[in-house]
């Protein structure tokens, strides 16, 4: 798949930007696909580029002096990955690794810190993009500070279901609930009797599978907040869509 204007447009914040600008980023950027398990940077590492989640699913890990290793997020497309390090050329805070196989787009920091200094609508969508993330760790931090763990799985669950056209859902979970467990931020076991308290408010779950019977039974429990859907969320997932639609056609 070429890297056109249109494909950088897709992206949070670059339709906003001058044809000029978009083909300065073009022409330091290249699309990849990585397979499972690929590290993408290395918690510590220089930021030396910059991915766009096109496809796939990427973990974001960070790793205690003692060894223990926290997942910070399961990320989704489309997102940047590790934007504000490369932005300000600071050495990556978490690792991010492919967990499934995944398709990116990739841009040179050192350049793109060079362009953003040249094209002051650039740096316009780079603090858009940095503003998204702020709003993905705030909602982070307010499950985790407000919520319990019961709770913050049934905001997961929500998230999950966003779209539903009726009072009911049923999915596949993305991830295996051992990752899930350490995303919304407890012990598998924990998990596990959280899933048990959900029963009463209408989930049913076997395996990966999951059905909400009754969507605003779950609401009331969980008090999601506006942020239970990303802002942009709608725009993005269809971003992502789009993207995975033309590398198939390729």
């Amino acid at each position: 798949m070429q890297i056109t204007a249109a494909t950088l447009e897709a992206l949070p914040g670059f339709g906003e930007l001058e044809r000029d600008t978009l083909g300065a980023v073009e022409a330091i950027s290249r699309l990849i696909e990585v397979p499972g398990d690929t590290v993408l940077s290395q918690q510590g590492g220089p930021p030396d580029v910059l991915h766009y989640l096109l496809d796939g699913q990427v973990t974001l890990t960070q790793a205690a002096g003692n060894g223990d290793i926290a997942v910070i997020d399961v990320l989704r497309p489309v997102r940047g990955i590790g934007l504000a390090n490369v932005v300000t050329g600071q050495l990556h805070q978490m690792t991010a690794q492919a967990l499934t196989s995944a398709r990116l787009l990739e841009v040179s920091g050192p350049q793109l810190r060079q362009l953003i200094g040249q094209w002051p609508s650039l740096a316009g969508t780079m603090l858009r993009g940095l503003s998204l993330d702020l709003n993905a760790v705030t909602r982070q931090v307010i499950d985790l500070k407000l919520r319990t763990a019961a709770q913050r799985l049934g905001c997961y669950l929500l998230r999950l279901a966003a779209g539903a056209t009726d009072n009911q859902a049923e999915f596949r979970l993305p991830v295996r609930k051992s990752l899930l467990a350490a995303q919304i931020g407890c012990r598998q076991e924990n998990l596990s009797r959280a899933f048990g308290l959900l029963r009463e408010h209408g989930v049913e779950t076997h395996g990966s599978r999951v059905i909400l019977h009754d969507i605003d039974r779950l609401c009331r429990y969980a008090g999601p907040d506006d942020m239970v859907q990303e802002p942009g969320d709608s725009g993005l997932m269809r971003s992502a869509k789009a993207f995975s639609d033309a590398f198939r056609l390729r």
